[in-house]
C-alpha cells in the first residue's frame, strides 16, 4: 500500500494510458511488423502428387514453411502492405513447385484472359530465381489471377529481356478471399550448378495495382543498394536434383501461298505463286544441368507477330527490332553486351545453325555457328547506315564470361562472318562489370574489328544519292582490308533517391561489325544523365516527382563537334488512376552534311493513366525546331502519339494507336513532310490456348493498308498452331493509262504447325 501512496494520481493515469496503447491493435501491428532483409526459407522434398489447378488443397502445402511478412517496396519504403501474401515452395525429382495465397477483395482484382506475355498492370505474383547466386542473371516467373504466364530473363548489364520464354506450368483461381496461384517449373527448363546441395537466391513478389501500382516483396528492400539480386532471400533444402538428360525435338511445318501485282500488265493482274511448304527441324540436348547443345536445320525464323511499324521518314540510321525467335532463347543473357555486339537478327535465313551453352559456378560460355542463305551487309557511316544483301555467309560467335567475386564479371567475345564472295567481318571484344560499392558500378566494353570488303560487282555505298569515301579506305567494294576499334565505359550510381550515369564511348571511322548492331561510326560521345526522386506520404495526391537531366555531346575523329544537346524532364506520378505526367525540354545544335543547324529545341509532354481495370490510355505531344535530313533545311515539327488499351470484357482487348508527324520549312512555312501510322490490334482469347487477333495498320507515308488476321492455338511457347493471312492494300498506277486505283498489292496465306517433343 505504501507503494501506491507514493504514486501520484497523474502518474497512475499516465501508466494506464501507456498500457492501453501497448494493448491497442495499432500497437500490435507496429510491434509485430518488422521488415526482414535477406530472409531464409527452408523447404523439403515431396513425394505427394501436386495437381497444378490453382487451388492449394494438397496436404503438402499446409506442412511447408511459408514466406510471409511481405513489405511494400513501391511506392512505400518497407512499409506494411494493405493485404496479406503467403508463398510456399517445394520440389520433387522433376519440378520446382511454388504456391501463393493472395488475400484481397475479389471484386477489386484486376486480371486479363490473354496469351502468355500479353498482360500488363494486372494483379500478379512474381518469383525471381538466381540459381548460381552471383547476381549476374536470373529467371522471372509471373502469373496473373487467371493463371496466364509471363517470363523474363534479367541480366545485370541489360536488365529485363521480355522476349525470353521457358516451358513451365501455372494455374490460378479467384477465391472468396482473394486468389491462389500454383506453378510447376521443370528442372529441365532451368540451369543451375551441378552439385548435390543447391542454395538459390529467391524473392517472392506481388503486384497490387489500384489507384497506385503497389509492389510487395518477401525480402525487404534497401534503396541504397543497387545490386538487385543481392537483396533477395535464400531458399535452402533443395538437394539431389538435376535436369533430365534427354532430347528436345522441335519440328516445324510452314506452308504459304502468296500473290503480288504484276505492274507490267495493263490491267495490273495478280500473279499467284504455287503453294509453298517447308519442313524444319530443331533439337536440344541437355548434357548436364549446366551444358546444352542446340541445333536447327532449315530453321523457321519467320515472325508471326509482325513488327510494329516505325516512322523512318527523317532518319538515315538502321532501326532496331526485338528478337522473338525460339532458337535464340537459350543463352540470350550470355550473348548480350553493352554494344549489342551480337544482334541475333543478323542471322537472317540460315540453312543450319548450331549452338552450345555452358554455365558453371562462375563461368558462362556460348558458341554459335550458322550458314546464312541471305546475308545483310551493313556499312555504318558517320551520318547513316547502308544495308544490302550479299548472298551466303558463314557465321561464328564465341562468348565467355567469368565472375571474379563480389558480383564482378569480365567477358570476351569473338565473332566472324565470312561471305561467299571472299569478304569477311571479325571482331574481338573484352567487357567488364565492376561493383565498386553498393552505389557505384563501373562497366565497359572494348572492341577491335577487322574487315575485308566483299567483291560485289556493281555495289557502291550510296546514301541519299551521295557516295561515301574515306582517305583510309573507300566503300567502292574493291577488296580492301582494314581494322577499327570501339569502346564504351560507364559509371553508374544508384542510391535511395538519386541516379547518375556517366557514359563515354567511341566508334572509329574504320570500325564495322557484320553480326552486331552499330549503325554509325566515326564518333566520340560523352553523355551524362541523372535524376533525383522526391517522394510524398500516402496523404498526398502526388506519389513522387523526379527531375531528370541528360547532356549529350558528339564529335567525329577529326575533332569536329557534330551534336550538342541538353534535355530536362520533370516526371510526376500521382496516387489516382496510376496517372503519370512528364514534361520535357530539349535544346541543342547539330552539324549534318557540313550544314550547321543551331537553335534546335523540343518542348513537349507525355501522360498516361489506367483509369480502371478496363481502360488504359497514353498521349504525347512534341513541338520542335529541328531539321529535315532529306532537304537539309531547318524545320518546325509537330508530333503526336496516342494509344488506348480497352478491355470491354476480360477476354477482349482493343488497342488502337496513332503516330503522327508534320514538318514545315522554318523560314517559308513550306510543308516538307507529313504523315501518320495508325494501328489497331483486336484480340479475343477464348481460353489460355485458343486466341484470335486482327491487326489493321495504315501507313500514310506510302498510302497503304496492312490487314493481318490470325488464329492461334498455343499449348506452350514452342508448341503452337497458326493459321493466318496478310494483305497489303494501297494505291497503284496503271503503267498504260497512268491512272491510279486502290487495289490489293500483296497477299499471303500461311499455316504454321510447331510442336515440342520432350521424350
Amino acid at each position: 500500500m505504501s507503494i501506491f501512496r507514493n504514486l501520484s494520481l497523474r502518474k497512475i493515469i499516465l501508466s494506464l494510458m501507456v498500457l492501453l496503447f501497448m494493448l491497442s491493435p495499432y500497437s500490435f501491428a507496429s510491434k509485430d511488423f518488422e521488415p526482414v532483409f535477406n530472409p531464409t526459407l527452408r523447404t523439403s522434398k515431396t513425394t505427394a502428387s501436386i495437381k497444378i489447378d490453382g487451388v492449394l488443397d494438397e496436404d503438402i502445402w499446409s506442412t511447408l514453411m511459408r514466406a510471409d511478412n511481405f513489405v511494400e517496396r513501391q511506392p512505400g519504403d518497407n512499409t506494411k502492405p494493405e493485404v496479406e501474401t503467403y508463398a510456399y515452395i517445394t520440389y520433387d525429382d522433376d519440378n520446382l513447385y511454388i504456391g501463393f495465397k493472395c488475400f484481397d477483395d475479389p471484386a477489386k482484382i484486376r486480371a486479363t484472359m490473354c496469351e502468355r506475355d500479353q498482360f500488363d498492370s494486372d494483379d500478379a505474383v512474381v518469383v525471381f530465381i538466381d540459381t548460381y547466386g552471383n547476381a549476374a542473371w536470373a529467371y522471372e516467373f509471373i502469373v496473373n489471377p487467371y493463371g496466364v504466364q509471363k517470363d523474363l530473363l534479367w541480366s545485370s548489364v541489360t536488365g529485363d529481356d521480355k522476349g525470353y520464354d521457358l516451358i513451365w506450368e501455372s494455374a490460378a483461381q479467384i477465391t472468396s478471399d482473394g486468389y491462389e496461384v500454383e506453378m510447376a517449373i521443370p528442372f529441365s527448363s532451368m540451369r543451375f550448378p551441378s552439385k548435390d546441395v543447391q542454395e538459390w537466391k529467391i524473392d517472392f513478389w506481388r503486384n497490387h495495382p489500384r489507384e497506385s501500382f503497389k509492389t510487395y516483396s518477401w525480402s525487404a528492400n534497401n534503396r541504397d543498394e543497387q545490386c538487385f539480386p543481392c537483396q533477395w532471400g535464400t531458399v535452402e533444402g533443395i538437394r539431389d536434383v538435376s535436369p533430365s538428360k534427354g532430347l528436345e525435338i522441335l519440328p516445324t511445318f510452314v506452308a504459304s501461298q502468296s500473290s503480288a501485282i504484276d505492274y507490267s500488265s495493263p490491267d495490273l493482274q495478280m500473279n499467284k505463286s504455287d503453294v509453298y511448304g517447308e519442313l524444319s527441324l530443331g533439337g536440344k540436348y541437355s548434357i548436364s544441368s549446366d551444358i546444352t547443345m542446340e541445333a536447327a536445320y532449315n530453321p523457321d525464323f519467320s515472325q508471326i507477330e509482325a513488327d510494329v511499324a516505325q516512322i523512318d521518314v527523317n532518319t538515315t540510321i538502321a532501326l532496331f527490332y526485338p528478337e522473338r525467335r525460339p532458337f535464340f532463347q537459350e543463352g540470350r543473357d550470355i550473348f548480350q553486351t553493352l554494344f549489342n555486339s551480337f544482334y541475333t537478327r543478323t542471322v537472317n535465313d540460315p540453312e543450319y545453325a548450331v549452338k552450345m551453352i555452358s554455365r558453371k559456378e562462375k563461368t558462362r560460355i556460348g558458341f554459335l555457328t550458322a550458314k546464312d542463305e541471305v546475308s545483310p551487309y551493313t556499312i555504318p557511316l558517320e551520318e547513316g547506315t547502308i544495308i544490302f544483301d550479299v548472298g551466303q555467309s558463314y557465321i561464328n560467335v564465341l562468348r565467355g564470361t567469368q565472375n571474379i567475386g563480389g558480383n564482378n564479371e569480365v567477358g570476351v567475345m569473338v565473332s566472324d562472318r565470312r561471305f561467299e564472295n571472299g569478304g569477311s567481318g571479325s571482331i574481338f571484344a573484352f567487357d567488364h562489370s565492376f561493383r565498386l560499392s553498393k552505389t557505384f558500378t563501373f562497366i565497359g566494353q572494348y572492341i577491335w574489328s577487322h574487315t575485308k570488303e566483299p567483291d560485289v560487282l556493281g555495289k557502291t555505298a550510296f546514301l541519299d544519292g551521295v557516295m561515301y569515301d574515306h582517305d583510309k579506305y573507300d566503300l567502292g567494294f574493291n577488296g580492301e582490308s582494314f581494322t577499327g576499334n570501339a569502346f564504351i565505359s560507364q559509371i553508374r550510381a544508384n542510391g535511395r533517391n538519386f541516379h547518375l550515369n556517366i557514359n563515354v564511348d567511341q566508334v572509329s571511322p574504320s570500325y564495322r561489325t557484320q553480326v552486331g548492331f552499330d549503325p554509325v561510326n566515326n564518333d566520340r560521345n560523352l553523355m551524362i544523365n541523372g535524376s533525383y526522386t522526391f517522394r510524398f506520404n500516402e496523404e498526398s495526391f502526388l506519389e513522387r516527382i523526379t527531375p531528370f537531366f541528360n547532356t549529350y555531346n558528339r564529335w567525329n575523329f577529326d575533332g569536329t563537334k557534330k551534336m550538342e544537346y541538353f534535355n530536362l524532364n520533370l516526371n510526376n506520378a500521382f496516387r489516382f488512376a496510376q496517372a503519370f505526367l512528364s514534361f520535357n525540354y530539349n535544346s541543342g545544335k547539330e552539324l549534318y552534311r557540313n550544314v550547321q543547324f543551331d537553335g534546335l529545341r523540343t518542348i513537349g509532354f507525355y501522360t498516361n493513366g489506367r483509369f480502371s481495370s478496363k481502360l488504359f490510355a497514353e498521349f504525347s505531344y512534341n513541338n520542335s525546331v529541328g531539321f529535315s535530313r532529306g532537304q537539309l533545311v531547318k524545320d518546325k515539327e509537330n508530333s503526336i502519339y496516342a494509344s488506348i488499351n480497352y478491355k470491354p470484357i476480360d477476354r477482349i482487348t482493343i488497342q488502337p494507336s496513332v503516330n503522327y508527324v508534320r514538318a514545315n520549312d522554318f523560314n517559308n512555312g513550306q510543308e516538307l513532310f507529313k504523315g501518320y501510322i495508325t494501328r489497331t490490334r483486336v484480340r479475343y482469347q477464348a481460353s489460355k490456348e485458343l486466341a484470335t487477333r486482327l491487326v489493321l495498320q495504315y501507313n500514310d507515308f506510302n498510302k497503304s493498308w496492312d490487314i493481318d488476321p490470325l488464329l492461334t492455338y498455343r499449348i506452350s511457347p514452342f508448341s503452337v498452331f497458326y493459321l493466318g493471312s496478310s494483305y497489303n492494300y494501297g494505291e497503284v498506277q496503271n503503267s498504260v493509262t497512268l491512272e491510279t486505283q486502290d487495289k490489293v498489292k500483296q497477299r499471303q496465306f500461311f499455316v504454321k504447325l510447331q510442336y515440342l517433343f520432350q521424350p
